[in-house]
């Protein structure tokens, strides 16, 4: 997290959740979204540092047992297609969120599934890829 304002950002679009459960899982992919957009750099990324920060931020935000990891696995699965088709969250992201651009969300989900490919050496398979592959395929932006 870079500045304040991000986290303000984050915590805005979870708010706009209406249930503890959509909240939750709206605050997971805004900063799954935000941790993936700023590995979009040509400087150096201390990975120890970012992931200590981030992991802060969600542990003061959602409680133990979650992690930049466990968000990042969360996005790689399929409970991360209907925040991500949902009108209410993409309104808010959009609004909110504007150092992220919504157009590069399909970019960001297909570099997290690329990440963890090359982590656990497995073919991506599933409802994210697949609906990754239906919206080239349609030319469908988000």
């Amino acid at each position: 997290m870079d500045t304040l304002i991000n986290k303000d950002n984050i915590l805005a679009v979870t708010r706009q959740g209406r249930t503890r459960a959509e909240s939750t899982d709206w605050f997971r992919v805004a900063v799954g979204l935000y941790y993936l957009a700023n590995l979009m750099t040509k400087e150096t990324i201390d990975f120890k540092t970012v992931d200590r920060e981030f992991n802060r931020f969600i542990y003061h935000t959602i409680g133990g047992g979650h992690t930049i990891t466990s968000v990042l696995q969360f996005m790689s699965g399929k409970d991360v297609l209907p925040v991500v088709q949902s009108e209410r969250f993409m309104t808010a992201f959009r609004t909110t969120c504007t150092d992220v651009p919504p157009d590069s969300i399909p970019f960001l989900l297909e570099l997290n599934l690329g990440v963890a490919k090359n982590i656990s050496k497995l073919e991506v398979d599933g409802p994210v890829h697949d609906w990754l592959e239906a919206r080239k395929r349609t030319g469908e932006g988000i």
